[in-house]
């Protein structure tokens, strides 16, 4: 994979590609993570759990538990929230550029978090991708709200997402194709998420 990052006044940005991946399979990743967790990133993650699990055709509003400890010693144990692209900030939607996306925010710690406003979350995350000729192309972004991250602070995160979008090459079209066998739609969900119009306008073309 490829990789490049950059960081701006809003946050850190990385630019990714890959040959063998493809759009459909990171779309069916995000209503699955739990079963590819450990694999996304085997050094550095915990076992994932679903608080509000997603829906099939629908992952919006879904909450997930993620523990995992960085490079630096950090360990975060968010609840991490599926947004809907309607009450995602103008300014987050604006680097919103590729064809597929999902916008995650981390609101917190704690259970009560789970009630937490939209303009009160601690920051958003988001990862875009779109097909290629080759695979995939796309995009992951580190933006704080509450929680303003340094310069630093962005590298220190770009290292490990960089590291997780890396691993989709190792696992993700192997785990998707054993999947396929699994037709039960309540155990393995699927959601297109392809977007349509751009800034105030960006909606996901197939979710309501």
């Amino acid at each position: 994979m490829e990789m490049k990052i950059s960081h701006d006044s809003a946050g850190t940005h990385i630019d990714w590609e890959h040959e063998g991946v493809t759009a459909k399979m990171i779309d069916w990743f995000w209503s699955n993570m739990e079963k590819g967790f450990i694999l996304w990133h085997p050094s550095q993650h915990e076992p994932l759990t679903w608080v509000i699990p997603p829906k099939h055709g629908n992952p919006v509003g879904s909450v997930h538990l993620a523990p995992q400890t960085w490079s630096d010693g950090t360990r975060q144990n968010l609840y991490i929230r599926f947004e809907d692209l309607a009450t995602v900030p103008e300014y987050v939607k604006k680097y919103i550029v590729y064809e597929h996306c999902v916008v995650v925010a981390g609101l917190g710690f704690g259970e009560e978090s789970l009630n937490v406003a939209v303009e009160d979350v601690m920051g958003y995350r988001i990862h875009q991708w779109q097909k290629t000729d080759f695979g995939v192309e796309g995009k992951s972004s580190g933006i704080g709200v509450k929680k303003k991250e340094t310069r630093e602070d962005g590298l220190v995160w770009a290292k490990h997402c960089g590291e997780e979008v890396g691993n989709w090459g190792e696992f993700l079209p192997q785990l998707y194709t054993l999947y396929r066998a699994v037709t039960n739609t309540e155990t393995n969900p699927y959601a297109d998420l392809s977007v349509e119009g751009a800034g105030k306008s960006l909606k996901y073309k197939y979710i309501e």
